[in-house]
């Protein structure tokens, strides 16, 4: 029979963490506080804008592009010869930015290499449809950069058409859902990379796989809640679909700090905190130094063998690169395994896919998205 104390271990160890410690929550707060203050020192060995190798071979999908830190990446991935293709909700805005970049552009060597094709994270059906759409053209895709997100600060908690919490949508789950669906492009592209551009807040974030939506009550949802739990729900998938992919299958995935930059999202911050942002430009990035981490990652040619050593190792995280274009670990509670495996079965329920989705389009078999017959 038990003793009480075994019982009492037992209750313990099986125990549903609802939060982060408050020792964990610290440290976030103190990481995210040394960016801030250290980032331009610490990424004072960097150029701006960063020196990128010929990409004349290379096929580039950019969500988010039209702005901030996708637009810089977009424009330089295409100076240096890279075919990009805008994955943008705006079309129009996009095509414009294309035609100002050709006419800067003009006599400094061939055409810019650039397409927009219609994408909007807010709906699941879009992502389908861009992901069906892409693959239907049966060539390469060698790097998807997931840069497109929101933090809507202040803002009241808001659901997607698809009836789930926007941050975490646009943030994460449609972006897992993209990469996940165009695994048969870039595994054509190989070797490929998937990017993600992820933020130091997720030192801050929690998921519970159990209410990723911030709906039980459990927790008072804010809008910091909101962005940096999607933050490190995108880490946590990240890190199973890392070690889900074989060495065989050529796709290597990296999440990426931009570090503290200046970009849209400031637009939206309170008027005290916009006049902060104004009093400390030395301490906030521009658009183009954010750009540098994605830029890094996707460019980098020993980034898909440091990629296979943390594999091989079978470290709990994927390859996180920080604003100083450096390996850096990501946050505590992204070790956690059991909770990202469980982040990684509630992310593919959430989206409409099977469990052996991966499994199944890295054989060449197809795979059945439930939100496909939608219509938006």
């Amino acid at each position: 029979m038990a003793s009480s104390e075994d019982t009492a271990a037992t209750v313990t160890a099986t125990a549903k963490k609802e939060a982060l410690g408050w020792m964990e929550w610290l440290r976030g707060w103190f990481y995210l506080a040394c960016e801030m203050l250290f980032q331009r020192i610490m990424a004072s060995h960097l150029q701006n804008p960063m020196p990128l190798p010929p990409l004349n071979d290379l096929t580039c999908i950019i969500t988010g592009s039209t702005s901030g830190i996708g637009r810089e990446t977009a424009r330089q991935m295409a100076e240096s010869g890279a075919h990009v293709v805008m994955a943008v909700r705006n079309t129009k805005v996009a095509h414009e930015l294309i035609r100002k970049w050709q006419d800067e552009w003009s006599g400094r060597g061939l055409p810019l290499n650039i397409e927009v094709m219609e994408l909007d994270l807010l709906s699941l059906a879009s992502v389908v449809r861009f992901s069906e759409a892409w693959n239907a053209r049966s060539g390469p895709l060698h790097v998807l950069i997931n840069n497109a997100g929101i933090f809507s600060i202040g803002e009241p908690q808001k659901f997607s058409k698809d009836g789930y919490e926007e941050h975490m949508q646009v943030n994460h789950l449609a972006p897992a859902l993209l990469s996940v669906l165009l695994l048969p492009s870039l595994i054509r592209g190989s070797p490929s990379r998937i990017v993600n551009v992820n933020s130091i807040m997720h030192q801050v974030g929690f998921v519970d796989p159990e209410d990723m939506n911030v709906v039980s009550g459990k927790r008072k949802f804010t809008s910091l809640v909101g962005y940096s739990s999607s933050k490190l729900a995108q880490v946590m998938f990240s890190s199973v679909l890392h070690k889900k992919l074989p060495a065989e299958a050529g796709v290597s995935v990296i999440c990426v700090s931009p570090g503290i930059v200046q970009t849209n999202v400031a637009r939206d911050l309170p008027s005290i905190v916009q006049a902060g942002y104004r009093l400390i430009p030395y301490f906030i990035f521009s658009a183009e130094e954010g750009s540098r981490s994605s830029l890094f990652a996707a460019s980098d040619p020993q980034i898909p063998e440091y990629c296979e050593m943390l594999k091989a190792d079978e470290w709990p995280v994927c390859a996180f690169i920080s604003q100083d274009c450096r390996p850096t670990n990501p946050s505590e509670e992204a070790h956690n395994v059991e909770t990202a495996s469980k982040v990684w079965e509630k992310t593919l329920q959430m989206v409409g896919l099977p469990l052996d989705a991966v499994e199944k389009l890295i054989e060449g078999e197809d795979v059945k998205c439930k939100y496909e017959a939608h219509v938006d």
